[in-house]
C-alpha cells in the first residue's frame, strides 16, 4: 500500500499542454515524436521539429505531456533523463 501511494504521490505532477493552430485538426492524422531532456529538464538532449511534423498542414493541434512511461523512466533515472511526448492531430 505504500508503494501504490509513493507512486501516485510522484506521479501526480505530469502535465499535458495543448495548442491549436489556424482552425485545428481537421483530419485526426496523428504524428507521436518524442522530446529527450537531462537533468529534470534543463537540458534539451533533442527535440522535434513540429513544423516538419506538421508538413503542409496549416490547421493541426500540437500535444506536449508526460505519458506513463515517460514518467516511468524518468523515476527510474532519477530525472536525470525526462523524456516528453509530442502529438501533432493535423
Amino acid at each position: 500500500m505504500t508503494f501504490i501511494i509513493g507512486v501516485t504521490v510522484l506521479m501526480s505532477s505530469c502535465y499535458t499542454m495543448t495548442a491549436t493552430i489556424g482552425n485545428g485538426p481537421q483530419t485526426g492524422e496523428k504524428v507521436v515524436a518524442h522530446n529527450h531532456y537531462l537533468i529534470n529538464g534543463l537540458a534539451p538532449v533533442s527535440t522535434v521539429n513540429v513544423k516538419e511534423l506538421a508538413g503542409n498542414a496549416k490547421d493541426y493541434s500540437i500535444t506536449i505531456s508526460h505519458s506513463f512511461i515517460d514518467g516511468i523512466l524518468a523515476m527510474i533515472t532519477g530525472s536525470i533523463y525526462t523524456p516528453t511526448t509530442v502529438t501533432i492531430t493535423k
